[in-house]
């Protein structure tokens, strides 16, 4: 997908400037991280884990229960699918970061399906997309690694025009390779239909608005809903005789 070159730019930049220092604290293992508020009993469910930058914390919307994974709980809930998410966004993190954090975010809940959003920052500082697909990598690794391990997605990220086309497609490459390479689910690209539309996006154009943020959650419903139906069908399945 083409963008408009200022729109994406200016979209990268945001989200890097956004909350560096979060991801210094990130990096200590005491982010923030938002659940949808139901009970204050113990919740047993399995987790859906969103590891993501500004975009999937919700920046700028004032309350949490508009970001897309809380909009992706409530799709769980009405097609029966026991399963809780955990937004574990942070503004400003990098691929280094966000590999500095699965850790944690793994040893810390039940995972069942690990969706990962990182790269944009990377992309603006041009960091090598070798060493950010590497990162990526790495964080794959280490959740197959659970016990059991999670179900993967991949939501892809696009590079800044300005860094040159051949930076851009090896940068897009990036998020199909990872996803052929460990058997992950795809989302081509999170902001689809939503990037570079003004009436989609906060004040500051970059953004999205709760318009908007509806529009990824379709989107990300549309790989979720087949994997957490796979999901279901494999842990009711019975072992042939």
């Amino acid at each position: 997908m083409i963008l408009r070159s200022a729109t994406l730019i200016a979209l990268v930049v945001a989200i890097a400037c956004r909350g560096r220092s979060e991801e210094r604290s990130a990096k200590r293992g005491d982010s923030s991280i938002q659940q949808p508020a139901s009970s204050n009993l113990p919740d047993s469910r399995p987790a859906i884990v969103f590891l993501g930058t500004s975009l999937t914390a919700g920046y700028g919307l004032g309350d949490p229960s508009l970001a897309y994974p809380a909009l992706i709980q409530a799709k769980l809930d009405s097609a029966g699918r026991a399963f809780r998410v955990v937004n574990a966004g942070l503004s400003g993190e990098s691929s280094a970061g966000a590999l500095d954090r699965i850790e944690w975010l793994l040893s810390r809940d039940r995972v069942a399906v690990l969706v990962v959003e990182t790269g944009a920052n990377d992309g603006l500082r041009g960091q090598d997309p070798d060493s950010v697909r590497a990162r990526i990598q790495s964080i794959l690794d280490r959740a197959r690694r659970a016990d059991p391990p999670p179900r993967l997605v991949i939501a892809g990220m696009e590079a800044i025009p300005n860094l040159g086309p051949e930076y851009v497609r090896r940068f897009r490459g990036i998020y199909p390779a990872l996803a052929r390479a460990n058997n992950a689910a795809l989302i081509p690209f999170l902001l689809e239909g939503v990037a570079g539309v003004d009436s989609l996006n906060q004040d500051d154009g970059i953004h999205p608005t709760a318009r908007g943020q509806r529009i990824i959650a379709e989107t990300v419903w549309g790989v979720l809903e087949r994997v957490t139906r796979e999901g279901r069908e494999d842990a009711t399945a019975r072992p042939r005789e």
